[in-house]
C-alpha cells in the first residue's frame, strides 16, 4: 500500500480509540479513587476534578513505555508484512471488540481488565486472520503479560500489608493514637513523596532534560524533594492538624501556609433548632400569604429536581432530575439538559454506607479513633493523585497502542516489524483527555463495586491499598510491563480486609464476581473482535 492509503480505517481507528478510552475511564479509573471515595477522603466531584489532571498528565507525560509493549508484544506482525493495511483493519477491530465489551460492562458495573479486553481482542484478531501461530504465546509476549496479572494483585497486597500493618499496630491501636499520628505524619509524607517524585522523575517526557540523568542523580533530586516535603509538613501542616483536631478551631485548608499567622479561630456555636427551621423555611411563610407559599411550593420542586438529579439508587441509573423539560426559552432548557448530562456522573452515592446487604461486613471490621483516621485523610488524597497518574501512565498503553499501529502505517505505507516505532504525542493527549470523560460520566457504577463493596475502607486503609498500588503499578509501567490496574487495587483492598483478622470482613461474593469478570473478559473480546475481522477482511471489494 502507498502512504496515507484506507484513510477511512486511519479516522475509525481514531473513534474507536476514543471510545475505548472512554471505557477505561468508566472502568478502571474507578479503581483508583474507589478507596479515595469510600472513606470520605474525598467526595466523587473532588475525585473526577483531581483525575482530570492527574490522569491525562500521567497518560501524556509516562504513557509511551507501556504503549509500545502492547502494540508489538502480542501480535506476530511479520505475518502482515505482505499487507499493511490488513494489519489496520485488525488493529481497528481489535479496539471496537475492547471498547464495546468494556463500556458494557461499565455500564453494568462489571470491574473488568481493560488490559484484558485490549490483549484479549489482538489475540482474537491474530487467530482469525492467521491463526494461532500468529500470537506470541511466549514469555516475549502473551505469558508475560497473563503472567504479571496473577503476580500483580499478590504483590500489591503484600505491599500493601507491609505499609498497613506498622500503622495499625504502631498508630491506630495505640492509647494515644492521636499524639502519635501526628508525630508520624510528616514520616509518611517524606516516603510518599520520595516514591512519587523518583517516578515521575525517572520516567518523565523522553524530550525533557531529566531523561538523561544517572540514577544516583535521580535519587537526590527525589530526596531533596521528600525532605522539601517532609519540612513543609513539619512546620505548617502538624501546627495546622494540631489546632483542628486538638484545638477544634475553625482554620481552614487555605491557612495551611500561613498557619503562624492567623489568630485564635474558635468554632461557631451550633445554630439553635429554631435558627434551623427558620433558615431551612421561606421567609414569612407562617403568616399564611398566598404569595409565600407559592414561594414554598417553587422552593420545594427545586429541592425535588436536586434531590432527583443527585440521588442513585445502589442498582443503576433513574431519569429523575431536571432533565430539560421545564417549560420557557428552547435554549433555557436544553442548557438545563446539558447540566443534568454533564454533572450526573458526579452526582451519585457511591460509599455504600447505608447498603443492607454490606452491614455485617463493615461491622466486622475494627474501628478506629476518628480523629486518627482523619490525618491521613490528607495523605489518602496525595496517594489517591499518585495511584491515578500511575494508572494514566500504564493504562492509556491500551488505546494509544492499537491507534498508533494504524497511525504508522497509514503515514509510512509499511508495517514495521520492530513494533517499537514511538507513540505520537497527540495520541496520548487524545487518550488521556477520553479517560477523563469516562470517569465523569460513567465511572460511578464500578465504583460502587469495590471500596465499601469489598471491605470497610477508611482513609488509612484506603492510604496504605492506593500506595501499594502506586509503586506496583508504576514499576510495571517502567519496565514495559502492562499490569491491570483492577487487579492491582482488588488485591490491595482485599488484603486490608484481611488485615482484620476476619473473613467476615472481606466481601468474598463480589471479589468472586471481580474473577469471573477477569476469566471472562478475554474471551469476550477477542470473540467480539475476531468475529468483526473475519467479516471485514472476508468481504468483498466491490459490491458491483
Amino acid at each position: 500500500m502507498n502512504p496515507h492509503d484506507y484513510t477511512w480505517i486511519f479516522a475509525l481507528g481514531i473513534v474507536t480509540a476514543i471510545g475505548d478510552a472512554y471505557g477505561i475511564g468508566a472502568n478502571d479509573v474507578a479503581n483508583s479513587f474507589a478507596s479515595s471515595v469510600s472513606s470520605g477522603s474525598l467526595t466523587l466531584m473532588q475525585a473526577c476534578v483531581v483525575a482530570m489532571f492527574t490522569e491525562f498528565l500521567g497518560a501524556f507525560l509516562l504513557g509511551a513505555s507501556t504503549s509500545e509493549t502492547i502494540k508489538g508484544g502480542i501480535l506476530s506482525v511479520e505475518n502482515f508484512a505482505d499487507q499493511p493495511e490488513l494489519l489496520m483493519l485488525g488493529m481497528l477491530c481489535a479496539l471496537f471488540g475492547s471498547a464495546v465489551w468494556v463500556i458494557y460492562a461499565s455500564k453494568k458495573g462489571f470491574p473488568v481488565s481493560t488490559t484484558h479486553s485490549i490483549v484479549g481482542a489482538i489475540i482474537g484478531v491474530g487467530i482469525a486472520g492467521f491463526g494461532g501461530d500468529a500470537i506470541k504465546w511466549g514469555y516475549s509476549g502473551v505469558a508475560k503479560i497473563i503472567t504479571s496479572w496473577f503476580v500483580s494483585p499478590v504483590v500489591a497486597g503484600v505491599v500493601t500489608v507491609i505499609i498497613y500493618l506498622p500503622t495499625r499496630y504502631f498508630v491506630l491501636e495505640s492509647p494515644n493514637s492521636l499524639q502519635r499520628g501526628i508525630r508520624a505524619i510528616p514520616i509518611y509524607f517524606f516516603f510518599t513523596a520520595l516514591i512519587g517524585s523518583f517516578y515521575i522523575i525517572y520516567k518523565a517526557v523522553p524530550s525533557s532534560k531529566s531523561h538523561g540523568l544517572s540514577v544516583g542523580a535521580i535519587v537526590g533530586i527525589s530526596f531533596g524533594v521528600a525532605a522539601a516535603v517532609t519540612a513543609f509538613a513539619w512546620f505548617f501542616f502538624v501546627p495546622w492538624i494540631k489546632r483542628k483536631v486538638i484545638g477544634k478551631e475553625n482554620v481552614r485548608w487555605y491557612h495551611l501556609p500561613i498557619i503562624h499567622f492567623v489568630k485564635h479561630r474558635p468554632m461557631p456555636p451550633p445554630p439553635s433548632p429554631q435558627a434551623e427551621i427558620e433558615a431551612a423555611s421561606p421567609r414569612g411563610l407562617e403568616d399564611g400569604s398566598s404569595s409565600e407559599i407559592e414561594k414554598a411550593g417553587i422552593y420545594a420542586k427545586q429541592a425535588s429536581d436536586d434531590g432527583a438529579a443527585v440521588g442513585d439508587e445502589q442498582g443503576g441509573d433513574e431519569q429523575g432530575g431536571d432533565q430539560g423539560t421545564a417549560t420557557g426559552p428552547w435554549y433555557s432548557a436544553a442548557l438545563k439538559r446539558a447540566k443534568y448530562l454533564v454533572l450526573r456522573g458526579v452526582k451519585k452515592d457511591v460509599r455504600n454506607l447505608d447498603n443492607k446487604d454490606l452491614v455485617n461486613i463493615h461491622n466486622a471490621a475494627k474501628k478506629f479513633d476518628d480523629d486518627t483516621e482523619y490525618l491521613f485523610s490528607f495523605l489518602q488524597i496525595i496517594t489517591a493523585c499518585l495511584a491515578s497518574f500511575a494508572h494514566g501512565s500504564n493504562d492509556v498503553a491500551n488505546a494509544a497502542g492499537p491507534v498508533s499501529s494504524i497511525y504508522d502505517i497509514w503515514r509510512t505505507g509499511k508495517v514495521d516489524l520492530s513494533g517499537k516505532s514511538p507513540v505520537p504525542e497527540w495520541v496520548l493527549a487524545m487518550a488521556g483527555g477520553a479517560i477523563v470523560l469516562g470517569l465523569v460520566t460513567l465511572g460511578y457504577h464500578v465504583m460502587r463495586k469495590l471500596g465499601n463493596g469489598v471491605t470497610y475502607l477508611s482513609p488509612s486503609r484506603g492510604f496504605a491499598a492506593e500506595l501499594g498500588t502506586s509503586l506496583t503499578v508504576l514499576t510495571a509501567s517502567q519496565i514495559g510491563l502492562p499490569v491491570s490496574t483492577t487487579h492491582c487495587i482488588t488485591g490491595a483492598i482485599a488484603a486490608i480486609g484481611l488485615c482484620n483478622g476476619n473473613l467476615r470482613a472481606t466481601n468474598w461474593k463480589t471479589l468472586g464476581w471481580c474473577f469471573v469478570s477477569w476469566i471472562i473478559t478475554l474471551p469476550v473480546a477477542g470473540l467480539i473482535a475476531g468475529l468483526v475481522f473475519a467479516f471485514a477482511s472476508n468481504a468483498p471489494n466491490k459490491l458491483f
